[in-house]
């Protein structure tokens, strides 16, 4: 369990003085929640198995952001749904887009459905203004003067959104949050940095027991429903050589699924995951003539509760269905 710092508040500090704090899905929320327990506790938006990619905003949603002083998600790219209502805010509220927050590592999109051995070690940090992206055979290069503005025209289609999948980006947001919390909220700056410190500690802990948990077969060859884990393999240096659709919002045609079915049987895969998210009959017919083994894999931790603990649980949960299917 995480444990807030230890500050004695006012009566009635939670209540009257939290500032209000919105994050897009369940991991970001899960870091707001840790850098706030003991002062208040962020509103959620894309709760369950919903997906980001997909998402629509209720009247009720719609309100909370409209009162928000502080909104937190991670890019254009990943939740488009919030692009009209964010470009609408009160002026009083603060926009915390994560992909482009100090001290986070990005990665290029990969393109096509099949990829071959990673090469880690490529990230591209915020702070860096040398980006080379050539680390996983794209099709087309990325151009190395990619401007990273803050501008809300500002679109950047090459870049990985699952930030949140490296435990050191991990690390990297809950810093930002705890920051943009201080500025607003300097009252209780002190109790956030301390709920910090735990935080990071934790992290590192957790991510400390998960290589350990995963060195087994972390070399295995495995295929995904979608691509969203690079940077979880990236931080354990694990071995996915494909997936299914690179977004969920687009339907594998004919020829990706042929061609996902034929990787499978030549780098020797014996896990394809599916997503909680989606329907997994798309998963079944794939595997269906390959011997494959199918898990489920899930970066938005539908199953797990909300709060302070979700994002290192939804870590956990994700490397424990890599090495349970991967074992066999």
């Amino acid at each position: 369990m995480f444990v807030a710092a230890q500050f004695a508040l006012p009566n009635g500090a939670q209540a009257a003085d939290a500032p209000r704090v919105v994050a897009s899905i369940k991991p970001i929320h899960s870091i707001a929640a840790a850098i706030m327990e003991g002062v208040g506790e962020p509103d959620l938006l894309v709760k369950g198995a919903a997906s980001p990619h997909t998402y629509s905003l209720r009247p009720s949603e719609a309100s909370a952001l409209q009162n928000a002083d502080l909104v937190i998600y991670v890019s254009p790219e990943l939740e488009a749904f919030l692009s009209k209502p964010l470009a609408s805010l009160s002026g009083n509220a603060k926009i915390l887009e994560l992909a482009e927050a100090d001290g986070i590592s990005t990665l290029a999109m990969r393109e096509g459905g099949a990829w071959e051995a990673h090469h880690h070690g490529d990230e591209d940090a915020h702070d860096d203004d040398d980006e080379e992206h050539d680390d996983h055979d794209h099709d087309t290069a990325h151009d190395d003067d990619h401007n990273h503005d803050h501008d809300p025209e500002h679109h950047h289609d090459e870049g990985d959104p699952h930030i949140w999948m490296s435990p050191e980006n991990g690390k990297a947001i809950a810093r930002d949050i705890t920051e943009e919390l201080a500025e607003i909220d300097p009252t209780h700056a002190d109790f956030y940095r301390a709920n910090l410190k735990s935080l990071l500690g934790k992290i590192d802990a957790t991510k400390d027991d998960l290589v350990n948990r995963i060195s087994a077969v972390r070399q295995k060859p495995f295929i995904v429903f979608h691509d969203a884990y690079q940077y979880l393999e990236h931080s354990f240096d694990l071995q996915a050589v494909g997936s299914i659709t690179i977004s969920p919002d687009r339907k594998p045609g004919a020829k990706r699924l042929h061609d996902i079915e034929e990787k499978i049987k030549s780098s020797g895969a014996s896990c394809v995951f599916a997503e909680p998210q989606f329907k997994p009959a798309l998963v079944q017919s794939i595997v269906a003539d390959t011997g494959a083994r199918i898990g489920t894999l899930d970066p938005l931790g539908a199953n797990i509760d909300a709060g302070p603990d979700a994002y290192t649980d939804i870590l956990s949960q994700n490397i424990d269905a890599l090495a349970s299917c991967l074992k066999g």
